[in-house]
């Protein structure tokens, strides 16, 4: 389908035939790593494999680009796909279906891809998956925390250089003890609001969160990626 990429070459020129060759792996696929995804797709990355252990819920909806009522129940990466070939047919999808852990991580050669978009909520998985892409020599970029904030200003900065988001104070704190001394991320110097619900018996709120914030730290994680094999 030549005519999925004809408005991009219009911009990047003969560019294109390097994201027609790109192979990504996107793991995480909610509010951040949805966007990204459908960026990615429409951009006419040759191939998207897809990694998620969830099914979606209703409370998906407010902010997850592949929520709707139809998916509801349907496992993410399922979805994902579908969405995928729906824009582009001719991209290569593979899916896993698993949390991505330190005693999981194996199930997946990031060594085979060219490029590695973390968009997962808990940190033990950020970790794991940075650690071993960096030791690999696998390009990676991270999203930071969407949760709690009503801002559109997100980012792209080495890890390092980051302020104010606290998932990025752990981020910091935990990849120096690991030895990882850079990493692209995308974050928001917007101070968390803290959620009107009630905290649960841990003493934490469920994160609150909305529409846009989580889009917009998507499609830039996606613009850097492809601004990136473009170069």
């Amino acid at each position: 389908m030549e005519e999925l990429y004809e408005r991009t070459s219009l911009l990047i020129g003969d560019k294109i035939s390097k994201l027609k060759s790109a192979k990504i792996l996107v793991l995480g696929l909610g509010g951040v790593g949805g966007y990204a995804l459908e960026a990615l797709a429409r951009a006419g990355v040759g191939q998207i494999d897809l990694l998620d252990s969830d099914v979606f819920a209703a409370s998906n909806l407010n902010r997850q680009i592949l929520a709707t009522t139809a998916t509801i129940g349907r496992r993410k990466t399922e979805v994902a796909k579908e969405r995928v070939l729906s824009i582009n047919p001719d991209c290569k999808v593979e899916v896993f279906d698993f949390f991505y852990l330190p005693e999981t991580a194996d199930k997946v050669d990031l060594t085979a891809y060219d490029y590695v978009v973390d968009a997962i909520d808990t940190v033990t998985a950020k970790l794991e998956l940075i650690v071993r892409a960096k030791r690999a020599g696998v390009n990676i970029i991270s999203s930071m925390g969407t949760g709690n904030k009503l801002g559109t200003s997100f980012e792209v900065a080495d890890i390092y250089r980051t302020s104010v988001c606290p998932l990025a104070k752990v981020m910091r704190k935990e990849l120096k003890a690991r030895g990882v001394d850079s990493l692209k991320v995308v974050y928001s110097k917007e101070e968390p609001i803290v959620p009107s619900n009630t905290p649960t018996e841990s003493g934490r709120h469920i994160p609150g969160s909305i529409s846009y914030s989580p889009a917009i730290a998507g499609l830039v994680l996606a613009a850097e990626v492809i601004k990136d094999l473009t170069i």
